[in-house]
């Protein structure tokens, strides 16, 4: 733990699940366009399978998540907005709260690797006291589930892109 860091939240390194990261033959300007368009999440997402938000700084987004433990399962989970930075960055976070102390920050992270290329990568930070306890036990399915995403968001991205230059 740093110093200024609570015990509540502090960042361990160990503590957070990587998605691969995911060459994607799209514009960024087209993936970012795919992640914040949440009602059609149930299309293409295959873990985050419903979701919607303003997406301004603080708004709640309320999600259905997959279960990668119980098969045919889902639930509710809700985080808040705490980045936006069109094209590159798109973050939530579920805050520290006594009833519920797992607090944890997903970065979702879009890079232009040229006009008609980007790339994607995913990654939960679970903060805190708690949040290697979160890792050990959560960690293996996160990190499923974020890959799975990325592979989703990239077939999603090619495919749109594809079409629109197809199109007269």
């Amino acid at each position: 733990m740093r110093e200024g860091e609570s015990r509540l939240t502090w960042f361990n390194p160990d503590a957070v699940v990587r998605s691969d990261r995911i060459e994607i033959d799209a514009p960024a300007a087209l993936v970012w366009e795919i992640l914040i368009d949440l009602p059609r999440y149930g299309e293409w997402n295959p873990f985050c399978i419903a979701a919607d938000s303003t997406l301004e700084m603080g708004a709640p987004v309320n999600m259905v998540l997959k279960s990668y433990t119980e098969p045919d399962a889902t639930f509710p989970n809700c985080e808040y907005v705490c980045a936006f930075e069109p094209e590159k960055l798109l973050s939530w976070q579920l805050p520290h709260d006594d009833a519920w102390p797992y607090p944890a920050r997903r970065d979702q992270i879009v890079e232009a690797l040229g006009p008609e290329r980007s790339a994607y990568q995913s990654t939960d930070a679970f903060l805190g006291d708690n949040g290697i306890h979160v890792m050990r036990f959560c960690g293996p399915w996160v990190k499923r589930a974020f890959d799975d995403t990325a592979r989703a968001l990239k077939t999603r991205a090619e495919a749109m892109y594809a079409a629109r230059r197809a199109a007269p």
